[in-house]
């Protein structure tokens, strides 16, 4: 499923940035698009208020979002890191995809990822969790084409979460059905 990956960390590869030298003017556009868009929500919820930047009970407790100032800042709406104390409860979900109960496959990258989130939802509920718990998303998706319908949904998902998860997003050359564009996973941790 791996073989041929990229991973989309903080700082894209060259050939992925806005005029890289590798002429991929269509990949450029996309990750400028994605600056633009997504990192606004980055911007309001900055590592500089404490109170964005922790959930928890009292001193030591907290769950808190790592944004280091000697790094640059995310690009999108996750931190760099995120510190889980001692003693939280942990859900790791597996890879869902975007599939409905009764097998429907929706068409579109960003039909697949809401139902990827809302599968991951459903499963933190389990758990008594939900979104606002997330402290890592690890998402794939199958073309540079599907990033902008994955962010919306990702950054849907977390619209109100005062503390961002740490996320990745990483290009793969395909699933188990080749209907599929989008797997989603999460880990999720409460005190």
């Amino acid at each position: 499923m791996l073989s041929r990956s990229l991973a989309l960390h903080s700082h894209p590869p060259r050939h992925l940035r806005a005029g890289g030298e590798s002429g991929a003017s269509r990949s450029g556009q996309i990750v400028s698009e994605y600056r633009n868009e997504s990192y606004r929500n980055v911007q309001s919820k900055g590592a500089d208020d404490e109170n964005l930047c922790e959930r928890g009970l009292g001193s030591g407790m907290a769950i808190r979002m790592l944004m280091p100032g000697a790094i640059r800042r995310p690009f999108a709406a996750y931190a760099h890191g995120v510190e889980v104390p001692p003693g939280a409860r942990l859900v790791v979900t597996s890879g869902q995809l975007g599939i409905a109960a009764d097998d429907c496959v929706p068409e579109g990258a960003r039909a697949q990822a809401d139902l990827c989130f809302a599968n991951c939802a459903a499963i933190l509920a389990e758990a008594g969790m939900g979104p606002g718990d997330v402290i890592r998303i690890n998402a794939f998706v199958t073309d540079r084409a599907h990033m902008a319908g994955y962010m919306a949904a990702r950054d849907a998902w977390l619209a109100g979460v005062r503390r961002l998860p740490a996320s990745t997003l990483v290009i793969v050359t395909g699933f188990t059905r080749a209907e599929f564009l989008v797997e989603v996973e999460v880990t999720a941790a409460a005190i």
